[in-house]
């Protein structure tokens, strides 16, 4: 009888499912791709506005720690999850996806988790790479350098694995919620990867509005695909990031400045780098793909074939634009002319139309990471 009661106590303690609260390593994921952002947003202003930087400055010191604490969460999420398989406890699907197994199962990681270590891991190595290029060239004098770029890269696939972990929480409030506001967080800062490709802009086209439209109407897309409305409320998230960093940008470069004793350059207009490159009427291409996916909700087939395609051209086409209007508003410059309009619009209007095709995929994903309801009873 002992026998038995202690088996069957071992056998409900291995079967009790693990305690870590999902919500909590997803807020600090999310905290980290916030603190990358804020570092990140004052390192170009500073650029702008002071200089040249060395490699170890405040902002830096922010980009760094925001890539530390995000493969720490990463990998203790992954540690313990694979801690509690071997000991065949269950693993809450909610806790950052669907499983993967690693190096023959030795790991098991969860999908959002193993994204976001990869993406640290990588940024390491650009981390490294970026502190020889200083030990070779000194300061350095622009934003788009080589390592810069992979950095850049590397935090945008950390913040998809955040957008993974919150969805995989979807049946909870705050899963929706935060999938979105990092849907939106990615939008706003993955607009400065577009900057790899601005000295090919030198032509015909402006390939910096082109590759943000695509990234912009991608994100929005999946939103819409995520959830009703979530292009909407992805979209005003990222203009109010927009606006909280448009104020932060210069008054940080400004503060650091004479803290350190640096003056500021001359004639600086103070016009924040960052915020200036996302589009103003990104709640107007939102609103226009909500629309006209409501619209269009009752031929599921059509929709999920076409329609994005369509609607992300569409979006590619106002953000392409409407640009030279805001570079006019921002910068007081005159507008460019007319074959520059037309083809940065055609370009971004084709780049849409890929944005929504992808988008609206990554959506459907997004839904795929939550357990099934049959899994959660």
């Amino acid at each position: 009888m002992d026998l038995t009661a202690n088996g069957r106590v071992r056998t409900a303690e291995a079967s009790a499912p693990v305690t870590l609260r999902p919500w909590l390593p997803a807020a600090i994921l999310f905290a980290a791709s916030l603190t990358f952002s804020i570092g990140s947003t004052w390192d170009i202003q500073w650029h702008s506005d002071v200089g040249p930087d060395t490699f170890f400055t405040l902002p830096h010191l922010f980009i760094y720690a925001s890539a530390a604490v995000a493969g720490f969460t990463g990998l203790t999420v992954i540690l313990i999850t694979s801690a509690a398989g071997r000991a065949g406890r269950r693993v809450d699907g909610e806790l950052g996806g669907p499983g993967i197994g690693v190096f023959g199962r030795t790991f098991t990681a969860p999908l959002g988790y193993m994204v976001a270590a990869l993406g640290a891991a990588s940024f390491l190595l650009y981390g490294l790479w970026d502190l020889w290029w200083h030990s070779l060239y000194g300061f350095d004098a622009v934003i788009d350098s080589p390592p810069h770029i992979g950095l850049f890269l590397s935090s945008t696939v950390i913040s998809v694995g955040t957008v993974i972990v919150f969805a995989a929480a979807r049946a909870h409030t705050w899963g929706r919620i935060g999938a979105l506001l990092s849907l939106a967080h990615l939008a706003t800062s993955s607009t400065v990867t577009a900057l790899a490709v601005q000295r090919l802009s030198a032509g015909t086209i402006r390939w910096t509005v082109a590759v943000t439209a695509f990234m912009v109407i991608l994100l929005l897309i999946a939103g819409a695909g995520f959830i009703r409305w979530g292009a909407t409320i992805t979209a005003v998230a990222a203009s109010g990031t927009q606006a909280v960093f448009w104020w932060f940008a210069p008054w940080a470069a400004r503060t650091y400045a004479d803290f350190v004793g640096l003056p500021m350059r001359e004639h600086i207009r103070g016009i924040p780098v960052t915020p200036a490159l996302i589009p103003f009427c990104v709640i107007l291409v939102g609103l226009v793909i909500d629309g006209l996916m409501r619209w269009t909700s009752p031929d599921p087939t059509r929709t999920a074939r076409l329609v994005p395609t369509l609607v992300g051209a569409l979006g590619g086409a106002i953000i392409g634009g409407l640009n030279p209007v805001q570079i006019v508003l921002i910068y007081d410059a005159h507008y460019p002319r007319g074959e520059v309009i037309v083809a940065t619009t055609v370009a971004a209007a084709v780049l849409g139309a890929l944005g929504g095709f992808l988008g609206w995929r990554f959506g459907t994903m997004l839904r795929l990471t939550a357990p099934s309801q049959e899994t959660l009873a």
